[in-house]
């Protein structure tokens, strides 16, 4: 794991608290190359940054310094919080995004981003759970890093939350009352953007935001029963 440092001037001049920093959010760069994504993240006019740029060969650039806040997430909520630029270390992976020809990550990218939320965990004592990405925190306006992201291999490190089926996880109730309970479930998880009593077309945004990450292979918005029963088994472990 390689590590180069590349300051971007886009941060807060503010030092933030060590015990203010509680989440890691993950991004990709949604760019055409390694170098566009960096000169971006450079650009006063861009008003963005981030903390790391993980390219494809696994090279890690430091471009703010953790005490600083970086201009990663945008309008954001998670739970209790807003903002979460205030809150969080953002990550960003070379990746072409959807725009442009979304790819997979590969290996020595993953590996590196893992040794870094390792260690990122461990100095500010992050919790498991608060390893996000941004579409889960902003869903109605992105999608990375998006249903290829391995989410999973994660959680392997308790880097994200994971859930185990079984055929005794969902509790059956009547079908009427189950969108209720199923936004019940992704709002004690901890996502936002919807109200519990009242469906409106947006809600699908927030919907395939959950399912890129727990059900990448069905993320279509709609709300099965495989949808449900993840959310519920993920509602409980909180």
């Amino acid at each position: 794991m390689r590590n180069i440092l590349d300051i971007s001037p886009n941060h807060s001049k503010k030092i933030r608290p060590k015990k203010q920093i509680k989440f890691v959010i993950i991004h990709y760069t949604g760019m055409q190359s390694e170098i566009e994504s960096i000169r971006r993240l450079k650009d006063l006019k861009s008003k963005v940054s981030c903390h790391y740029l993980i390219n494809r060969r696994g090279v890690i650039t430091n471009m703010v310094n953790d005490k600083h806040i970086a201009w990663h997430a945008g309008k954001s909520k998670w739970k209790s919080f807003s903002n979460l630029n205030n809150f969080s270390i953002g990550i960003e992976l070379v990746n072409k995004g959807h725009r442009f020809g979304y790819q997979n990550f590969p290996n020595p990218q993953i590996k590196s981003l893992i040794k870094l939320c390792l260690n990122v965990k461990r100095k500010y004592k992050i919790k498991k759970d608060n390893f996000l990405g941004h579409s889960d925190i902003a869903p109605l306006r992105k999608i990375d890093p998006g249903e290829k992201f391995p989410w999973e291999k994660l959680s392997k490190h308790k880097l994200g939350a994971w859930y185990k089926l079984s055929s005794r996880n969902f509790n059956k109730r009547k079908s009427k009352k189950n969108l209720k309970y199923f936004f019940r479930d992704l709002y004690k998880i901890g996502y936002r953007y919807f109200k519990i009593k009242k469906r409106v077309k947006k809600d699908q945004l927030v919907v395939k935001a959950f399912q890129q990450r727990y059900l990448p292979k069905k993320a279509t918005g709609k709300i099965d029963k495989k949808t449900q029963e993840i959310a519920n088994l993920l509602a409980k472990n909180k």
